[in-house]
């Protein structure tokens, strides 16, 4: 039996944690996570950014890794995934520009989908949130709300699940984000 599959979509500019952190948790279970970003082929790399919050009225990014990704985004067909893993970093607000990718996160609407930070910002250009409980970064709030999401104020260390959409607005989320996508995946683990 293979392991059940998982799409993660990143750009250059992911936050770091939030593209390696579910990609290595989600492999250790089991998963078979494939990375994917437009313009680029298995084998190939984007460059990742380190948010911190230090006490700044917002965020401060500092240079981060580079990533690997390890499936190529032409060559991809979303009916062989479970879910979709959307991190946040700047990589969302240029992706959210390509029609192939606003198509992709669509035809993920009615399936499992881990969102966090300011990936809020291709769930609003997907128009899929419209009347749907959404955290993201604060500063995505605008956006989450004017695709007639409801946006959900939680702590930063938080996430909320509404149906199969698992949200949370950044990295100091994920067990809370990552515990209730598995969740929602069907999967359970146990000590």
């Amino acid at each position: 039996m293979s392991a059940p599959r998982l799409l993660l979509l990143a750009g250059d500019y992911v936050e770091d944690y939030e593209v390696m952190v579910p990609y290595q948790a989600l492999t250790m279970l089991g998963y078979r996570v494939d990375a994917v970003c437009p313009g680029r082929r298995k084998g190939e790399h984007v460059l990742t950014a380190i948010h911190d919050f230090e006490g700044a009225q917002t965020y401060s990014e500092k240079p981060g890794h580079r990533f690997a990704l390890n499936a190529t985004f032409d060559e991809i067909s979303h009916g062989d995934y479970a879910g979709l893993v959307l991190p946040g970093g700047r990589a969302p607000e240029y992706l959210r520009l390509d029609a192939r990718v606003i198509e992709l996160v669509r035809a993920f609407a009615d399936r499992p989908i881990a969102a966090i930070c300011h990936a809020g910002q291709l769930l609003a250009a997907a128009r899929i949130i419209s009347g749907r409980k959404v955290s993201a970064y604060p500063a995505c709030r605008p956006e989450v709300e004017l695709a007639d999401g409801i946006y959900a104020d939680i702590a930063l260390d938080a996430a909320i699940t509404d149906g199969q959409l698992v949200t949370a607005p950044a990295w100091p989320a994920h067990p809370a984000w990552l515990a209730q996508f598995i969740a929602v995946l069907g999967a359970k683990v146990t000590l």
